[in-house]
Order: structure tokens, then C-alpha cells, then sequence
């Protein structure tokens, strides 16, 4: 930390870390021109204790990774020792392999598996790949009902995911690189002291998923810039102090089609539409019913084969919760319940592919699919999103 913040005239901006009204503003963000609401702290106290994460901000507004035309790209991410994912991360080679690919998108090279720290408490799979405890455990089957301590512990993880997910929001513009943003996540999750959940999660090889346009979700950040146009999630998972917070949300970047902003949107309103049911007695499977119902009156179809999920100390455990209509998912909601809804809406047909990186799942006619997530906690009168926007989330949402 070798800076202070700039006294600025009070503003109804709020303090990106607690926020507070503001009243300074980083330097090396009014240097570069940065957006203000990204910048803004009530105290030095703030600023000092978000510099580690909130300085990553600064990258993508330097020099780029990678310049010239697509091809270039590659070349020069090959020329650094980047290769292409395949065998669900358990691989690489220097060729683009075949596929019958099913829109414009094709995977670039990805750089090497990031540095987490020894400090950094981590899950089982960290060091090998494999979770031990998730797969043979009993909450495969039952939902676990939290205690007010595990709870807590939720909040504050989920806490610090969204804040993560906010660094990367803030990132995203023509000309930046999944793997930028990668690495704004991960510098972002190591700060606050976290572990990010994907990374070598079942070999995944990054920190966060980037699915852009037809890509469905569990996209692989690399050498591809986004481009003006563009729609991109970003998925981000924590793991801290032994619980995992999780949420995703799609955005646009740059100038975007109508019928893109519309899916977006669209996609946006389910996840807000299932969030208004939740309550104890509800059965799982009116969540689907709901998203469904939304999806189809703008004529837009709903993945089925990726759910929402249980999620606390474990990863992913019960409840499933499809949101396609007329599933059979069992079980009501009950109070302490903690689990994800995370709606994936297609432009056109509802069925996925999957890339030769064993990873990547795209529409399977190449049109446009947007997510939005959430970690949600059953409480006895409703539901507490726990991945909440914050006062100083970014305002990149038109409506």
C-alpha cells in the first residue's frame, strides 16, 4: 500500500467498501479516468484496507495482455507458453481441436494455474483436483438445515463473493480478456483472504467461469478479448472460513442487440421471479414452474441440464433445483436451508453441446444463453439473499 486517496468534494456516492457516503477518491482512478463510483471511499481506513483487491481494478485499463486480430492473439498466447484446455482441464495441447462447432465462439489458449498462498485455507481438491468429503457425503441426500454459526459464516463469505464479482463487473469492456478478468478474480478472492472454489475444482483450470454469448456456463477464461457487442457471465464461488458463497451475473459489453438485452433481461426477471416464492413450505420444483412460465411468454427456452444447488460447506449437494417446468425435484423449502437458484435462458432451443474441453457447454445452435445466480437462506417468514447487491455494486444494469 504506497497510496492515499484524494479529498474529494462530498458526493452521494457510496464507499465501495462499506457503504458510507464518500468523500475521497482513489488517485490512480481519477488518473486513469475510471468510473467514479468504482473509486470512492468514506475514510482512509477504506481505502487502505480494499487496496489489495481494489488496485487489481487498475490492469485492464493499461496495457492489454494481447494485441491485433484474433489470430495474433493466439499466436502470441501460444508464443508465451499458453495452450488449449481439453480432458476437463487434464490436459493441453498446442492445436484448436475439431469440433463441429455450433456458433462464431472458439476457444483461445489459457495461461497456467494461478498462485494461492500457503495463508490461504483451501479446500480438499485444491492441491490434487478431487474433492474427497462432497461426493460421498450424506448431504447428497439430505438437505441440511443450518446453524445460526453456520449461517454466519455464510453471510460473511457470501459477503466477500460479491464483492469479488463487483472487481470483475467493473472490469468488463471491449478489449479485455476472460483471463484478465480471471485474474482480477483471483487477485480479488486471495485479498480478502478467500480460496476461489473453481480452481482445480474436479481439474477445472481457473479462478472463475467466463461464458460469453452462446456459451451456456462453465466457460474456461483465455486469451479471447470481448468484443463490442458481446455478452459475458461471470461466475464466481469463495470459499472462505469453511463455507462457500456462490452467484454469477451476465453483462453487456459495449453497444449490445436488442434481442440480447432482451434475454438478459429476461433471464434477470426469472431469477428475481423464483427468489419472490421462497419461503418455508414451498416445494422445490415450483421454482422451474415459475422461471418456466417467465422464459416462455418472451419465448425463450430454459436449460434443463444444469440446476441449482445445495451449498454451505460443501460445494454442491441438495437440493437439486431444476428450473425447467414440470421437473420432479422432491423436498420443501425449510427454514436454514442454504441453496443457489441459477436460471441459464436460451435464445433459441433449450439443448446444450459441450466443447472438447470437456468443460464448456454452448446452445446447441449457437444463439445466445445468459445466467444470472444467487445464494439464497430460507428464513421463517421468507428468504435473505445472501450474494445481495451492495450499495457500491456497480450500476451496470439499464433497468
Amino acid at each position: 500500500m504506497d497510496q492515499d486517496a484524494n479529498t474529494v468534494a462530498e458526493t452521494s456516492l457510496p464507499c465501495v467498501k462499506c457503504g458510507n457516503t464518500a468523500r475521497l477518491q482513489c488517485p490512480k482512478c481519477l488518473e486513469l479516468k475510471l468510473p467514479q463510483e468504482g473509486a470512492a471511499f468514506c475514510s482512509q481506513e477504506c481505502f487502505k484496507a480494499l487496496w489489495s483487491s481494489h488496485k487489481s481494478v487498475h490492469l485492464n485499463s493499461e496495457v492489454h495482455t494481447f494485441r491485433g486480430n484474433p489470430q495474433e492473439c493466439i499466436t502470441a498466447a501460444l508464443s508465451k507458453g499458453w495452450l488449449y484446455c481439453m480432458k476437463k482441464g487434464q490436459a493441453r495441447t498446442k492445436q484448436l481441436p475439431y469440433f463441429d462447432w455450433t456458433g462464431t465462439l472458439r476457444p483461445y489458449p489459457i495461461s497456467g494455474q494461478r498462485f494461492v498462498p500457503d495463508r490461504i485455507p483451501k479446500p480438499d481438491w485444491a492441491v490434487d483436483g478431487i474433492p474427497k468429503i462432497e461426493p460421498v457425503s450424506d448431504l447428497q441426500n439430505i438437505v441440511e438445515i443450518k446453524t445460526p454459526e453456520q449461517i454466519e459464516r455464510m453471510r460473511k463469505t457470501c459477503r466477500i463473493a460479491r464483492e469479488v464479482l463487483d472487481v470483475a463487473a467493473r472490469a468488463i469492456k471491449p478489449g479485455v480478456t476472460t483471463d484478465e478478468i480471471d485474474e482480477l478474480v483471483h487477485n480479488a478472492t486471495i485479498a480478502a483472504g478467500a480460496y476461489p472454489s473453481p480452481l482445480n475444482y474436479h481439474f477445472f483450470p481457473k479462478s472463475c467461469c467466463t461464458s460469453v454469448n452462446e456459451i451456456i456456463c462453465h466457460g474456461i477464461p483465455d486469451a479471447r478479448r470481448l468484443e463490442d457487442g458481446d455478452i459475458v457471465n461471470v461466475d464466481v464461488t469463495v470459499y472462505y472460513d469453511g463455507v462457500h458463497g456462490d452467484l454469477n451475473e451476465t453483462y453487456f459489453v459495449g453497444n449490445v442487440d436488442e434481442e440480447s438485452q432482451q434475454l438478459v433481461r429476461c433471464t434477470y426477471e426469472c431469477l428475481e421471479n423464483a427468489i419472490s416464492i421462497v419461503k418455508p413450505g414451498v416445494r422445490f420444483r415450483e421454482v422451474g414452474e415459475v422461471i418456466n412460465r417467465h422464459a416462455s411468454m418472451s419465448k425463450f427456452s430454459v436449460v434443463k441440464s444444469y440446476c441449482g444447488h445445495g451449498i454451505g460447506e460443501l460445494f454442491h449437494c441438495a437440493p437439486n433445483i431444476p428450473h425447467y417446468g414440470k421437473n420432479k425435484a422432491v423436498g420443501v423449502m425449510k427454514a436454514g436451508q442454504t441453496f443457489t437458484i441459477e436460471p441459464m435462458i436460451n435464445s433459441g432451443v433449450w439443448r446444450d453441446r459441450m466443447w472438447p474441453d470437456g468443460w464448456t457447454a454452448v446452445t446447441a445452435d449457437g444463439k445466445r444463453s445468459a445466467q444470472f445466480e444467487h445464494t439464497l437462506l430460507v428464513t421463517e417468514t421468507g428468504v435473505e439473499v445472501l450474494t445481495a447487491r451492495l450499495p457500491s455494486s456497480p450500476n451496470v444494469f439499464p433497468w
